[in-house]
């Protein structure tokens, strides 16, 4: 085919324009028709994409188009193929003529496009006559589909009080036509249910604000929205969702009392925090915005407190001072309540506070008795005599009948009737004499009762202070231990003392040191008094001897500045010490000890020898004893090692018969008598030595084993003398027990050894020998 070939589709062709260089669409029964023009393209043929409408139903297949070649003589030689997406399930082809057809409904939704290949083929030969082609079917789109809310129902928040055109939020609705050809996906809003206080944006869906709204009055609005495609023409489908718009609170509302004034009671008795009363002021508004506090203006702040409950937002007076009927009757508090958290919109609008006056009523009670004085402080001096006068504490009935009072002490350990009160007038006087050296305070406590109500008991404290009288002498702080040496020169220091005084003093404590009266003319020792209440005891002569003298005891005259001053003669213990450039302290104390002893080194050193002597004598005799101890009880271990005897070399086992002649066990000639017990021990080495001479034949170690064996069997006290021999046997053990002899008291001829045939072949060869004896005896 050299000539130029032409190939088209007909769709439902009602005109022909051959060779047309555009498409022409037709609508006819909502089959749309177009007649496209191809293009050559390396041979083959790229056809326009082509129409066809979505939802079509018919019982029978509806026409599509037809495919066309010029070439085609209308002689029935030429055949049509169609191929590709939907080639014979959705769409065929009259191979004669080439018209398509559909065969079902097609849904837009689900497949928008097939692609399908047109060839044409000459029907003898099957060869093409045209180069097979692509072309695209659309499926065209109809509004089938109705909008969608897919975020529904919708909530939405917007504070109270917000300004016309405020947003609140934007609904969506989707669309499943094809929003690219017609209208079929353009949605329109509208609002169907929230006028006048709320708008929609036509196209976008955004709600907005219509009209300032108040919390306080309706917090909550019902909003529906209707969505409808095609713009809302006619035919259009629609959608509604509802929108729940709440109003959230502001602060625009201040706090208000419902009273200007209010009544409260409290008794006069009630004590410090003593809840008067609750106050509540309302607030149209809710949360943080309903937050408020109280206070109390004016005077009465000082008799009354207010502090707000946060949960309830309540108000609750408090007494801060106890309150007198007989004083005061009736409070006039003036309370004002404000908002915590305040809107800088709405200040203007204010002020968020409120006041109202609260009346308390002060309630009669029959009260205790006051003292003057919430505690007294009192004083006396020591000494002084039983009965003194310490001070007076009084009391009276606040009430108006002016009850009597009654007086007492509450008597503790720690007072030991050391004061004693006039029960009528309240005074207080000593009952013991009284020393500021044991107790310098005396703390009591003193009760007024009335007497015409024995229940209304008060108490007061009172301090009492014992004052410092000079009455006792000063006195060494210590016990001095002070040495001299017998070298020692004149004018030698060899003490520094000091003094103390019980007594308390207003000023500072001052002693005076000096010798006293009677030893100041011949005394080898001298008093320096260094005006700092210390003195130095200084050496007045040189030389010492400690066989002239060891001890010297110098008097010590102490004086106070007390008023009166006292004094006191301390006495100062020398030792003379035995040394030659300084004092040996340790020496000096054993000098001295001995010297009191009235023992020399000589008498001592010997009475230390003794005791020496004497210990090393009782240590030997417990050696000794030891050593006895020891020398028998090896020899009883010595007896019990000679009773075993060893065979060192290796036996055959049960089988072996050969290693011991077990005859000598069987013979009836030797007779079990009752001996008396021999020297184990030289007999078991005795016949130890002759059995290793003569062998296990011997009669005389058959005559050792016979009379062992008859002593272990007629003494259940003798200890296991008699050999023991070990048979080897493999197995885990003998149900059968024990076979040796010990601790039996029975013989062998009492025992029926016929249970041993049962036991199986590891004891067949002792089955025999004792079965085979029993067979001898009967």
């Amino acid at each position: 085919m050299n000539c130029s070939t032409l190939l088209y589709l007909m769709l439902a062709v009602v005109q022909l324009w051959p060779c047309s260089p555009v498409t022409q669409n037709y609508s006819v029964q909502n089959i749309d028709l177009s007649f496209t023009k191809v293009r050559r393209v390396k041979r083959g043929w790229v056809w326009e994409p082509l129409f066809v409408t979505e939802e079509q139903t018919s019982r029978m297949p509806m026409y599509v188009g037809q495919l066309k070649s010029d070439l085609d003589k209308q002689d029935g030689n030429m055949e049509y193929v169609l191929t590709g997406e939907g080639a014979g399930s959705i769409f065929i082809i009259n191979d004669h003529n080439g018209k398509i057809y559909v065969k079902q409904k097609l849904d837009r939704e689900k497949k928008p496009f097939y692609i399908l290949r047109a060839q044409a083929l000459n029907r003898n030969t099957h060869l093409p006559v045209e180069p097979d082609s692509e072309f695209i079917i659309k499926v065209r789109d109809i509004n089938d589909h109705a909008p969608q809310f897919l975020d529904g129902p919708y909530v939405a928040t917007v504070p109270e009080m917000s300004p016309e055109g405020t947003s609140v939020t934007q609904v969506t609705a989707t669309d499943g036509d094809d929003p690219s050809y017609g209208n079929n996906a353009r949605l329109l809003y509208s609002l169907i249910q929230g006028q006048p206080y709320f708008s929609v944006e036509p196209k976008t869906g955004v709600i907005r604000m219509a009209s300032q709204m108040d919390r306080e009055t309706k917090d909550q609005y019902l909003v529906i929205i209707q969505a409808k495609d095609m713009v809302g023409q006619a035919g259009a489908l629609s959608a509604t969702a509802t929108v729940t718009i709440n109003l959230s609170d502001i602060n625009d509302n201040p706090p208000k009392f419902q009273q200007r004034l209010y009544y409260l009671n409290v008794s006069e008795e009630a004590p410090v925090g003593t809840t008067v009363g609750k106050l509540l002021a309302e607030d149209s508004d809710i949360g943080k915005n309903a937050a408020m506090n109280y206070f109390i203006e004016g005077d009465s702040s000082d008799v009354f407190g207010i502090i707000t409950d946060n949960e309830t937002q309540e108000g609750i007076i408090l007494l801060k001072q106890r309150v007198d009927y007989e004083s005061k009757r009736k409070h006039s508090v003036r309370v004002k309540v404000v908002n915590r958290y305040i809107d800088d919109r709405f200040i203007k609008e204010g002020p968020f506070e409120d006041t109202t006056i609260v009346q308390i009523t002060v309630e009669d009670a029959d009260e205790p008795p006051v003292f003057t004085l919430e505690s007294y402080v009192m004083e006396i001096a020591e000494g002084v005599v039983s009965g003194s006068l310490v001070g007076v504490v009084s009391a009276r009935d606040p009430d108006n009948d002016d009850s009597p009072i009654r007086y007492s002490i509450v008597q503790g350990m720690h007072l030991k009737g050391l004061f004693s009160i006039n029960e009528h007038n309240g005074t207080i006087i000593t009952a013991e004499l009284l020393d500021r050296e044991r107790a310098s305070w005396h703390n009591i406590t003193v009760t007024a009762t009335e007497t015409r109500n024995p229940e209304k008991i008060s108490e007061a404290n009172v301090y009492i202070q014992v004052l410092d009288v000079n009455d006792h002498a000063p006195e060494f702080p210590k016990y001095y231990e002070t040495f001299v040496c017998e070298n020692a020169v004149s004018g030698q220091l060899i003490q520094s003392i000091s003094a103390v005084d019980k007594d308390h003093s207003a000023a500072s404590h001052h002693f005076y040191f000096s010798l006293a009266q009677e030893a100041t003319n011949n005394s080898r020792f001298t008093v320096k008094d260094n005006q700092d209440n210390t003195a130095g005891i200084f050496t007045a002569k040189s030389g010492f001897s400690r066989q002239e003298q060891f001890y010297f005891f110098l008097p010590i005259l102490i004086l106070d500045n007390g008023s009166p001053p006292l004094t006191s003669t301390n006495t100062l213990t020398v030792t003379v010490c035995d040394c030659d450039t300084e004092v040996n302290t340790l020496h000096c104390r054993y000098g001295a000890f001995m010297y009191s002893m009235g023992l020399s080194t000589e008498a001592l050193v010997a009475a230390l020898a003794c005791i020496l002597i004497l210990l090393v004598f009782f240590l030997a005799i417990i050696a000794i004893r030891q050593q006895k101890k020891k020398t028998l009880f090896s020899e009883k271990v010595e007896e019990f090692r000679e009773n075993i005897v060893r065979y060192d070399d290796e036996g055959g086992g049960e089988e072996d018969t050969e290693a011991f002649d077990i005859s000598a066990l069987r013979t009836s000639t030797v007779l079990r008598m009752k001996k008396p017990r021999k020297n184990i021990t030289t007999e078991i080495h005795s016949l130890y030595r002759q059995s290793l001479q003569v062998g296990p034949d011997s009669a005389i170690f058959r005559q050792f084993i016979s009379e062992k064996l008859e002593e272990a069997n007629t003494d259940p006290s003798a200890p296991p003398y008699d050999s023991l021999q070990t048979y080897l046997f493999e197995g885990t053990g003998s149900s059968a027990g024990s076979l040796s002899s010990l601790g039996s008291n029975t013989s062998d001829m009492d025992q029926n050894y016929d249970y041993l045939v049962d036991w199986g072949p590891h004891f067949k060869q002792l089955a025999g020998i004792y079965t085979s004896n029993r067979s001898a005896r009967d």
